[in-house]
């Protein structure tokens, strides 16, 4: 498919697969004509059947997104907005917030019932060794995510623009294990909740309570179920 302009083509998408759902929900001739989709033809083929869409409204839709640019269109057109786990607590108050305020602004609407879900680093263990592992699969999932180029704005409200060129270019090498080596405990600590599985719940809590509905935990190295069920009972009387 031809790559060009990504969140304008984004939210032209999701209005018009909302204008699929209108027809379907109101029987309204569909008659959606934008400048990358256009669909004008709905046949009772693919028209469900009145009694299965009873009661039911158009589903929610989330978008994820890092850039401005796509996060604005989320806050815009979409019911809530899905953090990439290359987000700092930082750059989703400074950034991501204010890009979704505006997008909704543009729609007339407040943040009012619109719903934030973000994935979080999480480094944890329940033995040396188990912090160990954790932090080193953690410091190579967030240098192979610095190493795009679209991410680096995360890096450059930091003041760590220059770290994205370095794994950049090791990136295009393979040195992949050199570059979890260039994430430092400032960054990681930044990026990641680490910490026993007793403090996870009240870091994060500390770090996005008030402006995430939903968290889910971002772990890129191997695991077990105990070490979880301490996190999981912690979060549950946060």
């Amino acid at each position: 498919m031809e790559w060009s302009h990504p969140a304008p083509r984004m939210r032209e998408f999701v209005l018009a697969m909302r204008a699929i759902w209108n027809t379907w929900l109101t029987g309204e001739k569909l008659e959606f004509r934008g400048e990358y989709y256009t669909h004008t033809l709905m046949t009772p083929f693919f028209t469900p059947a009145a009694s299965d869409l009873d009661g039911f409204g158009p589903p929610k839709v989330f978008l994820a997104g890092v850039g401005e640019l796509m996060t604005e269109v989320a806050g815009e057109v979409c019911d809530g907005f899905l953090c990439h786990g290359f987000t700092t607590e930082r750059y989703l108050r400074e950034v991501t917030i204010p890009a979704l305020e505006r997008g909704r602004a543009k729609a007339g609407k407040t943040m009012e019932g619109f719903e934030i879900i973000g994935p979080s680093f999480v480094v944890t263990g329940t033995s040396d060794e188990q912090m160990e592992a954790a932090a080193a699969g953690t410091r190579q999932q967030i240098a192979f995510y610095g190493s795009t180029p679209a991410y680096k704005g995360v890096l450059e409200l930091h003041g760590w623009g220059g770290l994205q060129e370095e794994l950049n270019a090791l990136s295009k090498q393979g040195d992949w294990v050199k570059m979890g080596t260039l994430i430092d405990d400032e960054i990681l600590n930044t990026f990641a909740v680490v910490g026993p599985p007793e403090s996870i719940a009240p870091e994060l809590a500390t770090r996005y309570g008030d402006v995430i509905q939903r968290i889910s935990f971002y772990a890129p190295y191997k695991s077990d179920p105990e070490r979880w069920r301490a996190v999981m009972d912690a979060l549950s009387s946060v």
